[in-house]
């Protein structure tokens, strides 16, 4: 995915496959807290 907004915007077409951060770390954080909440039904 092009990077359009963010630091990596000015990258252009060199930001195709490499992976965001944020969007990575927020991803781990929202799996997290579905298999917290999941465990304890």
């Amino acid at each position: 995915m092009k990077a359009l907004r963010g630091r990596a915007s000015f990258l252009g077409d060199r930001s195709i496959g490499h992976m965001d951060a944020g969007a990575r770390s927020t991803a781990l954080l929202v799996r997290a807290v579905t298999e917290t909440i999941e465990g304890q039904a």
